[in-house]
């Protein structure tokens, strides 16, 4: 699968839990990092560079702070650490936009080319030298280079528009990039300017990973082929990146302490510099408007340079209103799963089985039923339920098998403290926050995962039963699993709290039980307890959904060069799918009912499907700028966030509804009485052949009337553009209503499929 010249970003952190940078000096100071915006048009003609008025603006405010980062892509301006009361007096003076406090972020945390058709659909794809061109950046956690998945086997020299370079550092020097791995730097000043320091006993002060996440992510976006993989001979077959021909580039912005926005700032600034046309970002956190959040600002300046810019959902599912990196000109993508299993069954003393899932793989356990305990019933704490460390009395686990119940420590931290105290396997239990959903690990002992129905009737049995026992049955790996793909609980889920007339998310993608690369580092689990070493390991999360998202945009890139960022995503949500082969919804594992446009966007990913879409939804720099008038940002809002000189034209009727989504989001008022009306207007642009399409809306919405004008549209030539308008007329309904449809533009040969959430609030 061939690519033309591009470059692609994959940034790939992980939800995020917000928390302000910790101070670094001495209490009187409370020094923290803030970035600070500046007007750089505003520049006084005394200087000669815009940095040297960057420094003179941070002297007259402080006589000791220095400049950590200067930025010129992402936004104009600098970080640096200042005390509260010296980012107040900076923020007064003249030709300043912003002075915005750091924010932290952590990470969220060989089947999927066959599942997702790319196997079967080599031939659709362009063969040339152009895959090889292409360049996937990962920003995340650094990479282990000696991982099979950047081996450079038959790849060309180094493409000659490539401006990167591979940096030293700790066990790490530029001998460790190849034609694979063509870049690797690495980002620090605001982590240790916030932290101190970094231990380089336990951390590498370089590109090198010691976490696995970023060789995890950066190997599923773009690794070679490595036949043979497998986690301990679980999902035994060839690993593959979706984009196996593309070139990698290492952006290493995360630490044991977290990924600081200041270190993410200049790592996409260093990558824009680099040519980048494609950047996909797992991370998230907090619900700030999109002038005072830096990644959807920098997403901005990278989506102006023509980068498609990709970002996963977050794993705070599956509450409503829990998604991040809404930004309508960001690519946010949810999580589901494949049709593949790992399962482990629990089988009781009273001839019951439940099915559960595990990845364990180690010295087996006595072929006969062994004693079982309930967590619960084995520990003095009040949470003694959760297995949490030194919770146990060992003398009640010795040689059994405990039931543990899921939450607020990590699943195979659990396994370690059942192992510590005495125990010999482990069943984990979910609970009503999980439902469902099952999510395999490399247990450090004999285990496995049950869903809550199992939980509880497991639980009942070791209740009513005064001798309890029960073993553990590992079945290895199964595919062909139905229904495939569900919506996982995690996956974080709309309606979108910045702006409700944007859906989100705007599609899911394989994200559950996924074999992928791995530090030689650390083990499976990520435990220090856990001395075990893989080459691949199986994890989970919307970080993984992310880098599929950004290797088939690629893919997409490749065969259509000149597609714009906007019309690689539409036609990446308007062929994905909702339904199964068999015409049955797509299922949510945590209603166990069919999922909603506010689960899964447009639906799962169909990358042959979205090679020819027939059409796309097109938007340009000027179509968002528009769609900031519409939201009332003020002039110095637009400046913070796009860099440049924008007044709101007074005379114009800005809406939010005329942005050209591939989505449609609408609210009624409920408390007002009679009809709501909403209008939206979107533009079509041909990219496949010439032909007629008509329109049509399914299923039924009560208590709303959707009318479309026109209902055909003709399309003769390439590039050829026609509009239409949806007006949706609205009766009083309760407020929390929700109807969701599906509108479909065909001409017999494409369809082209947008999905409708109505809401009533």
């Amino acid at each position: 699968m061939e690519m033309v010249k591009c470059f692609m970003i994959v940034l790939i952190l992980g939800l995020c839990h917000v928390s302000m940078a910790a101070p670094l000096e001495e209490k009187k100071s409370h020094r923290k990092t803030y970035i600070v915006h500046m007007a750089k048009s505003e520049m006084p003609p005394s200087f000669q560079h815009h940095t040297h008025w960057y420094d003179s603006s941070l002297k007259s405010v402080s006589g000791s702070a220095a400049m950590l980062y200067t930025y010129d892509n992402v936004i104009h301006g600098f970080s640096t650490q200042l005390t509260d009361k010296e980012a107040e007096q900076l923020e007064s003076q003249p030709g300043i936009l912003a002075v915005l406090p750091e924010v932290r972020y952590e990470l969220h945390t060989t089947r999927t080319p066959e599942f997702l058709g790319l196997s079967q659909a080599a031939a659709l794809f362009p063969e040339s030298e152009s895959a090889s061109e292409v360049v996937i950046g990962v920003l995340d956690t650094g990479v282990w280079p000696e991982s099979k998945s950047f081996a450079d086997t038959g790849l060309g020299p180094i493409p000659s528009s490539w401006k990167g370079a591979c940096e030293s550092g700790t066990n790490f020097t530029s001998a460790n990039c190849n034609k694979k791995l063509i870049g690797a730097k690495y980002f620090a000043k605001g982590y240790e300017a916030a932290l101190g320091a970094i231990d380089e006993t336990k951390e590498s002060r370089s590109p090198r990973d010691d976490d696995g996440h970023g060789t995890h992510t950066a190997s599923t976006a773009a690794g070679s082929v490595v036949e043979g993989a497998s986690l301990f001979g679980y999902a035994q077959g060839t690993a593959r990146g979706m984009a196996t021909r593309a070139r990698v580039a290492v952006y290493k912005v995360c630490w044991i302490g977290g990924c600081f926005s200041s270190d993410i700032l200049a790592a996409m600034e260093k990558a824009i510099d680099d040519n980048v046309n494609v950047l996909s970002m797992s991370l998230g956190g907090g619900m700030s408007d999109y002038y005072r959040d830096s990644v959807a600002i920098g997403s901005f300046a990278a989506m102006e340079k023509g980068i498609l810019v990709s970002c996963s959902a977050g794993n705070a599912g599956p509450a409503p209103y829990s998604l991040s990196n809404v930004a309508p000109w960001i690519t946010t993508v949810g999580a589901g799963t494949l049709d593949r299993d790992f399962p482990a069954f629990v089988s009781l003393g009273n001839g019951k089985n439940f099915s559960g899932v595990s990845l364990y793989r180690g010295s087996p356990l006595p072929g006969k039923m062994l004693p079982f305990v309930y967590a619960g019933n084995a520990s003095n704490a009040t949470n003694g339920n959760l297995c949490m460390m030194d919770t146990l009395i060992p003398e009640k686990v010795a040689g059994k098998i405990v039931l543990c119940d899921r939450g607020m420590n990590a699943r195979v931290q659990k396994g370690a403290v059942v192992k510590a105290a005495g125990g010999i396997g482990m069943v984990l239990s979910n609970t009503a926050a999980n439902g469902e959903e099952l999510v395999a690990d490399a247990h450090l002992l004999p285990a496995t995962a049950v869903g809550q129905k199992s939980g509880d009737a497991i639980r009942d049995y070791l209740f009513s039963n005064p001798n309890p026992t029960v073993t553990i049955l590992f079945e290895g790996t199964k595919v062909g699993i139905e229904p495939s793909p569900v919506v996982a609980a995690f996956s974080s889920r709309g309606p979108n709290s910045i702006t409700s007339e944007i859906l989100k998310p705007d599609m899911i993608a394989p994200g559950v039980n996924i074999l992928a690369g791995w530090s030689g580092a650390v083990g499976p689990t990520g435990l220090a307890t856990d001395t075990r070493r893989v080459d691949f390991n199986i994890i989970s999360g919307t970080s993984m959904s992310c880098p599929h998202v950004s290797g088939l945009a690629g893919l997409l890139k490749a065969a259509h060069p000149d597609w714009s960022p906007a019309a690689i995503r539409s036609a990446l949500m308007t062929t994905a799918y909702t339904e199964y082969k068999n015409k049955q919804q797509m299922q949510d594992i945590a209603t166990g009912k069919p999922s909603t446009p506010f689960d899964h966007g447009a639906g799962h990913v169909d990358p042959v499907s979205a090679l020819n879409p027939g059409l796309v939804y097109d938007l340009t720099a000027e179509d968002y700028l528009g769609f900031l008038c519409a939201l009332n940002y003020t002039e110095f809002q637009i400046r913070s966030l796009a860099r440049r000189n924008f007044s709101c034209d007074a005379s114009k009727r800005y809406r939010v509804t005329d942005l050209n989504y591939p989505s449609f989001a609408v609210n009624f008022d409920s408390v007002m009485g009679g009809s709501n009306v909403v209008k939206h207007t979107r533009t079509l642009t041909n990219v496949g052949s010439p032909g007629t399409y008509k329109v049509s809306v399914s299923p039924e919405t009560p208590g709303v009337k959707i009318s479309i004008e026109p209902q055909t549209l003709s399309f003769s030539q390439a590039n050829e553009k026609k509009s239409y308008t949806v007006t949706f007329s609205g009766s009083s309904q309760p407020t929390g209503t929700n109807v969701f449809a599906r509108l479909e533009w065909s001409d017999g040969k494409y369809t082209v499929g947008s999905p409708i959430a109505i809401s009533w609030t």
